[in-house]
């Protein structure tokens, strides 16, 4: 009788002595074998078992890459990623398969080719964003901090790895002052994204503020959140603030210089300041010392082309000097525009910049696997393939990776 997939990868031999040793119920092999996205994460977050531990003669990442079965594939190693899983353990998968089996005792030494090879170009740029110096050196400044699940938020986003790394230097400095961040830059490139999942990786409460309707300065106070992920809810961020005083809580205000009067910024200049906020005159004050204030702003999105126009190597990832450069030619454009008083309890302000090739690549690979669904496996490799590069034709830089979207889609259709 044939055996299944799972059958194939936990069938014990027939021969093991019945005086063997019991191993642990291969919670994590049964849970990828099965392409259950929910259950490998319910495993990992449980405890279970970890996200290093071998599967099999492999690391559980090399087992997920090595088989074509899995339909999640993507999306699992994205999340073993996000919990920690060594990358540099492909390399010595492939050591140990050249090597007849005896593993190397120079970890990490050889490339990634043997199972990246037929990888789409989203997967190679997240396991080799994994392994890179940067991003090591980045996630150990919040190791030991509250916002260390802030790490994961790399495996949703591609590109802005600058940006990640000042933010996370920002959230690693002790202060008492409440934390202000301004993410800005071109359209589809991250800020919302990025402000979205900030409260649900740290699993505190988060209050989205559309700017752009509020009529005046006790607007913000009255409006509900707009998260898209969120239940419909009458909340107020009144509500919100007064349900979280002294607590955790994220406050996100979206596209923040397009609220149609300056005024109703001048609300924010107490809660920025103090940490107190009066929603009334003779109320009592409530403590929001503890909410991550997350703005974001299309401010300076024609600064950030610019600059990458001007640079040596346009195509290539920003050094952190560049970066750092970029950051001071920003925040005096956002001051003017936002005004000097409001700017000046601001914690720091973000640019989001422009793709590199390689991470046009991966957004293109993510939406064909997103739009396509189950279909993308039974495309040829080499149709997967045209179709990422081709639409790299039709990227529009001010539209970001909803241009490549856009074109992915467009695609498609031209092959049904």
């Amino acid at each position: 009788m044939a055996t299944t997939f799972l059958e194939a990868q936990i069938t014990p031999s027939l021969f093991t002595p019945v005086h063997a040793i019991a191993t642990p119920r291969p919670t994590l092999l049964f849970a990828l074998a099965s392409d259950d996205i929910a259950e490998v994460r319910r495993v990992l977050e449980s405890g279970e078992a970890q996200v290093n531990d071998d599967v099999g003669p492999q690391s559980a990442l090399a087992f997920t890459l090595a088989n074509p079965q899995l339909k999640n594939k993507m999306a699992m190693v994205k999340l073993l990623l996000a919990y920690g899983a060594d990358a540099s353990a492909l390399r010595d998968a492939e050591e140990d398969e050249e090597g007849g089996g005896e593993r190397s005792s120079k970890r990490g030494s050889r490339p990634f080719s043997k199972l990246l090879e037929d990888a789409d170009p989203a997967t190679r740029y997240y396991i080799e964003r994994a392994n890179s110096p940067q991003t090591r050196r980045a996630s150990a400044l919040i190791h030991r901090s509250f916002f260390r699940p802030l790490t994961r938020v790399r495996y949703d986003l591609i590109g802005q790895d600058r940006a990640i790394e000042q933010l996370f230097r920002v959230l690693s400095m002790p202060t008492m002052a409440p934390i202000v961040v301004l993410l800005c830059g071109p359209s589809g490139h991250g800020k919302s994204l990025l402000a979205r999942k900030f409260g649900s990786l740290l699993d505190v409460p988060t209050h989205t503020v559309n700017m752009t309707t509020l009529q005046n300065t006790r607007d913000i106070w009255r409006s509900h959140s707009i998260d898209p992920h969120e239940e419909p809810s009458d909340r107020s961020l009144k509500d919100f603030l007064m349900e979280n005083e002294g607590k955790r809580c994220v406050v996100v205000l979206d596209e923040i210089e397009k609220a149609q009067d300056e005024k109703i910024l001048s609300s924010l200049l107490m809660p920025w300041e103090y940490g107190r906020c009066s929603f009334e005159a003779g109320h009592r004050h409530v403590d929001v010392s503890k909410v991550i204030w997350l703005g974001t702003s299309n401010i300076g999105h024609d600064l950030v082309f610019e600059h990458q126009d001007s640079r040596p190597a346009p195509q290539t990832q920003l050094s952190r000097e560049e970066y750092i450069d970029l950051m001071a030619l920003l925040r005096p454009r956002v001051s003017e525009r936002l005004g000097a008083s409001l700017l000046s309890r601001v914690t720091v302000v973000l640019p989001f910049v422009a793709f590199t090739t390689d991470e046009k690549l991966a957004i293109a690979a993510e939406a064909l696997y997103a739009l396509a669904g189950d279909a993308v496996t039974t495309m040829p490799p080499a149709t997967r393939d045209l179709i990422v590069r081709t639409s790299l034709n039709s990227y529009i830089p001010s539209e970001g990776a909803r241009s490549l979207y856009r074109a992915v889609s467009s695609q498609l259709l031209d092959t049904i």
